[in-house]
């Protein structure tokens, strides 16, 4: 589709200065505070590239100086990316693996085999080995006759094998999440060795949801934290907002086996491969006026006021000139004028953020507001990726687009079957059962049959097993249900809510399945169906099964091609988070306040969402919270942030962002 989402959703736009310096001196300058070296790459295409080729080189290298190169391939996602670059590589001719040896990282528990569904070398065979020249003599696993009675002794051997081709010239592998890195999770020691592991509740939901499984192993076989140093070089991955803070602990934050990835600081020959988005928190980013003279762009200077405000305590129209030099922002004063100047400056700028007119007040001066007066009333279209996410994200800008006399519609791009549970089909079920009986509706055998059918189906149903098509249909229709009412309750028109189905989800709904043009055509005919003025979109990229960045990346491909249609030059575009993320204060642009009551009663069309009250997925594995529970956690968090900065106080507020395409070429 020629469209790469992680380049059009920036919401950073950071200057190119900080990531490529001119010089090696301004760069050690920028990295004072990075105790790994770390190439950031504007996307994650632009990353693998880089890592390909340095795998590449690393590989003449090493069969030139001693006729082999020794390797240990991980199996994360973002080091299959990698290997994807490899093989175009190798069709190139621009290298070859005919001397390279490789070794499995990790393999899934005891008895694992290749030809297993859940098997991290069948799935590096798939991605490389199967494509490239490597000799399958020279690719190395765990035993596959381990048990827990002598999977220590097979471990040592696997390491002993290491040592006779002379030890690992190349680690490649990904950062994951939590700090860990293959399967060496949080409390890992640097000494750590090659080993059985039990997996944590986290990452065996990731593995389920890699493996397209609802039950993933619970161990696994691990080389160790000093396999990984024992080798003469790392090359590791990150990529993605959701990598941020794990990446910022690694390269900038103290040794410590909560974060086993930090070790890499022990080593002299690492190199950290990045996308901006998993880069966003460090120093020379997030913060580079504490490492260089910055070049002050207005979202820069909002952020660097918003920190000082935090660090000091104080709301932004109590900040000193004091308070600026004491921590590092002269600069700002002496380009402003006074401390004074920036502050009313920023807070002006935060408070034209507020908006209790998400669609523009009509007959308003509308110079300093978040969105136009005009047209009035607004025909609005709202993409929802599951049933929920619309009321959930921004349910009380949609009540208040309603109330304003907006012509509203919803689009549900999913069903979300995925996240209803067996039990929530089995009293649907129990309750189709009650009503036939007291109706007689058993006249139909075919339906009588069906019926009996799907209840027994799910009786003999064992954990982990996939859902029939027509389960999934049922549970998809659950929460389709369920979001139309809830859209209902906060005024959207039954005829103005609809359903996608988009063809992606449908066919791969946790997996790897590509968006493809089916997808963006029916993002393109609801838009064209509606001709809006405001289209607000989902930009929950961290979404735990890619449902969010996928229907997203088809939202923006849509718009890219609808762009030069006459309506589009009258429709602004703005981006929601809320279940599994939040803006940073200084990307934010429009935020929608809520009184307490208009807050309870968004939390009342919440819980008409009953499939997704209590027993849904993805649980914060700290708090136990549910999905819905942290976006309204985040909607009172963005309200105490505005209030300690010294803007008005409301109980909760959503946020948005606006999307803009970038311009043809001239």
């Amino acid at each position: 589709m020629g469209t790469e989402l992680s380049s059009l959703i920036k919401l950073d736009q950071v200057s190119k200065h900080y990531y490529k310096p001119a010089t090696e001196i301004e760069l050690a300058s920028l990295t004072r505070y990075e105790k790994v070296y770390t190439k950031i790459l504007e996307t994650p295409d632009e990353g693998c590239v880089e890592a390909a080729l340095d795998v590449a080189e690393q590989i003449k290298r090493n069969v030139t100086e001693k006729g082999r190169c020794v390797i240990a391939f991980g199996s994360g996602r973002g080091a299959l990316q990698v290997y994807d670059e490899l093989v175009k590589l190798y069709f190139a001719d621009k290298v070859s693996f005919s001397n390279v040896v490789a070794f499995n990282m990790a393999e899934f528990g005891l008895g694992a085999t290749d030809n297993q569904e859940q098997s991290t070398l069948r799935r590096i065979k798939e991605r490389l080995f199967n494509k490239v020249d490597i000799d399958p003599e020279n690719i190395h696993t765990f035993d596959t006759q381990a048990t827990k009675e002598n999977v220590h002794r097979l471990c040592k051997l696997y390491e002993t094998e290491i040592d006779e081709y002379g030890g690992l010239d190349l680690v490649i592998c990904q950062l994951a999440k939590n700090g860990g890195l293959v399967f060496n999770e949080p409390g890992s020691s640097s000494s750590s060795s090659c080993r059985l592991v039990l997996l944590s509740n986290e990452t065996r939901t990731r593995v389920a949801e890699s493996y397209q499984c609802e039950d993933a192993p619970a161990t696994a076989v691990t080389l160790g934290i000093s396999n990984i140093l024992s080798a003469h070089k790392v090359i590791c991955v990150a990529w993605g907002e959701n990598s941020a803070d794990a990446l910022y602990s690694t390269i900038e934050g103290n040794l410590t086996d909560q974060i086993p990835a930090s070790f890499l600081q022990l080593h002299h020959n690492v190199k950290m491969v990045v996308d901006l988005e998993a880069a966003h928190k460090l120093t020379r980013i997030n913060f580079p006026w504490k490492v260089a003279s910055c070049e002050w762009t207005d979202q820069l200077v909002r952020r660097a006021i918003v920190w000082l405000s935090q660090h000091t305590g104080k709301p932004i129209l109590k900040l000193t000139n004091k308070d600026y030099n004491d921590n590092g922002l002269s600069e700002l004063v002496t380009v402003f004028g006074s401390g004074y100047d920036v502050n009313i400056r920023i807070f002006n700028d935060l408070q034209h953020t507020i908006t209790g007119w998400p669609g523009g007040k009509p007959n308003a001066d509308d110079t300093y507001r978040p969105e136009r007066a005009t047209p009035y009333p607004k025909r609005v279209l709202v993409f929802s990726p599951h049933p929920d996410d619309v009321v959930v994200s921004m349910g009380g800008t949609l009540r208040r687009l309603v109330q304003q006399g907006h012509d509203v519609h919803v689009a549900f791009q999913t069903s979300g079957d995925l996240t209803v549970s067996d039990e929530n089909l089995v009293r649907l079920l129990m309750l189709q059962e009650k009503v036939t009986r007291r109706f007689n509706l058993n006249s139909d055998n075919n339906f009588s049959k069906r019926f009996d059918e799907l209840s027994q189906e799910m009786k003999n149903k064992k954990l982990g097993d996939p859902d029939s098509p027509t389960t999934r249909y049922l549970k998809g229709m659950i929460f389709v249900c369920e979001g139309i009412m809830s859209c209902m309750h906060m005024g959207v028109k039954r005829e103005n809510i609809y359903e996608l189905n988009m063809p992606f989800y449908d066919a791969t709904p946790s997996g790897d399945g590509k968006v493809t043009s089916a997808d963006v055509e029916l993002v393109k005919k609801q838009i064209a169906a509606i001709q809006p003025h405001q289209i607000f979109f989902a930009d929950d990229l961290n979404d735990p099964f890619d449902t969010h960045a996928k229907v997203a990346e088809a939202i923006v491909a849509a718009l890219s091609d609808l762009r030069h249609e006459s309506f589009m030059r009258d429709c602004r575009v703005w981006m929601y988070r809320g279940q599994w993320g939040a803006f940073s204060i200084d990307d934010i642009e429009m935020t929608v306040p809520m009184s307490p009551e208009e807050f309870s009663y968004k939390r009342d069309a919440i819980l008409k969402h009953q499939s997704q009250i209590h027993d849904a997925p993805f649980r914060d594995p700290e708090n136990g919270k549910l999905s819905w529970q942290r976006s309204i956690d985040r909607n009172k968090a963005t309200a105490d942030l505005y209030s300690s900065l010294g803007l008005a106080s409301y109980e909760a507020m959503e946020a948005f962002v606006q999307f803009k395409l970038p311009q043809d070429e001239e």
